[in-house]
């Protein structure tokens, strides 16, 4: 009994300190993600010491319920990624997209080998370093009333194309840590596999879900749509695992699918009570997991600044160049959109303490990183596009 209540006792500081950060995040008019980050941090062992470090070890209550939250997180993602979304943007969007993810990887990757890691390790802390945020952009970017303009709509664009092959990514660097070092057979074969997997569930399953959405209404339940889509969102997480892919990437998966259905603007409404439960869970319990002490040391805080200016630049390079056809402007205020790595970021950062390849040190410096990238981003493109002429859209054509 005491034990329950003891759970009882930490679920709950954990939810109202997730509800305070967020709070105080949004009124600092930063993403609540940071906010609920923060405060992990602050009630983690190092910190305050509400959570107890036994508590958030791998498998225990609490670590598989931020496994939920994260899972549940990526499926919602995928709710709002649509096939005709990618077909609908244009060279731009698909330059930027590519551009951001092969410049932010390849220095990553040649950063954390020139730090002693082995390619295999350096390519998943790579991984870190290339998907958009796109929420933490887009939220700016409705706010400021210009989800019009050209560039708004080439980030946007751009940023589902990057989250895929992000996604494909992950995929292919988590199935690479059997160790053995990297032997090009071994790559083919798992990014085959990879992308086998997500054309399959990808391509095929969204087409299958448009002509038999129906059969989600047959139960007499009326939550049918939402129990079945969930039921898929799991079985599909799980496959992926199976595969060697991270099970998020099934979630995701299983988002596009629901998608597709004409019961889509209602299971987004119906996820919305479930996501405000429990994915903050997850990022309370990834902010818990930093460890304080590793920022007493210089060296360590040279790193967070050396990744940060890296995760910058990188990103900011590769929207520009992918960019180049809307001008330089546009280009910059493209690139600039594409720089917060929020959520994504530390979604993968976690994935990598609890697969051993990440050390203490390093899962903090990049969870840090993805912070400092999500609140740099906001005011700056706010004053690039505050600045910016107003484009005409005939003129440029993504």
């Amino acid at each position: 009994m005491h034990h329950g209540a003891d759970i009882l006792l930490t679920l709950f500081a954990i939810f109202v300190a997730a509800q305070v950060g967020a709070e105080i995040a949004q009124r600092l008019r930063l993403p609540g993600v940071v906010g609920e980050i923060v405060a992990g941090a602050a009630i983690g062992p190092s910190a305050l010491g509400w959570i107890r470090p036994e508590q958030i070890a791998s498998g225990t209550p609490l670590d598989v319920l931020a496994e939920i939250g994260v899972v549940l997180l990526l499926f919602a993602v995928g709710l709002e990624t649509r096939l005709d979304d990618l077909k609908k943007v244009g060279k731009s969007a698909f330059l930027v997209g590519v551009l951001g993810v092969i410049v932010p990887f390849a220095l990553g990757a040649l950063w954390a080998h020139g730090n002693g890691f082995e390619w295999a390790k350096s390519m998943f802390i790579a991984a870190a370093f290339v998907a958009t945020s796109a929420g933490i952009t887009a939220r700016v970017l409705q706010e400021l009333g210009v989800l019009t303009r050209i560039e708004s709509r080439v980030i946007l664009g751009a940023a589902v194309i990057d989250d895929i092959l992000a996604m494909l990514l992950l995929g292919v660097v988590t199935a690479l840590q059997g160790g053995g070092g990297i032997q090009i057979g071994s790559l083919l074969l798992v990014l085959a596999q990879a992308v086998g997997f997500i054309a399959v569930i990808g391509w095929v399953g969204t087409r299958v879900m448009r002509r038999r959405a129906h059969w989600l209404d047959r139960p007499i339940n009326p939550l049918s749509p939402l129990t079945i889509s969930l039921a898929i969102c799991l079985g599909l997480a799980f496959l992926s695992t199976e595969f060697g892919l991270a099970a998020i990437i099934g979630a995701f998966l299983a988002g596009m699918l629901a998608s597709e259905t004409h019961q889509r603007e209602e299971l987004e409404h119906q996820m919305q009570p479930l996501l405000a439960l429990l994915t903050p869970f997850f990022f309370v319990v990834t902010g818990a997991k930093i460890d304080l002490s590793v920022f007493a040391d210089g060296a360590a805080l040279w790193m967070l600044l050396v990744v940060t200016v890296i995760a910058v630049v990188s990103k900011l390079a590769g929207g520009f160049l992918g960019a180049l056809s809307l001008g330089r402007y546009g280009a910059t205020i493209v690139g600039v959109g594409m720089i917060p790595r929020g959520e994504v970021g530390v979604v993968i950062a976690s994935l990598g303490l609890a697969a051993g390849v990440f050390t203490n040190q390093i899962y903090a410096v990049i969870v840090a990183m993805s912070l400092l990238t999500s609140i740099i981003t906001p005011p700056v493109l706010a004053l690039l596009l505050k600045r910016a002429p107003a484009a005409a859209d005939a003129d440029h054509r993504a």
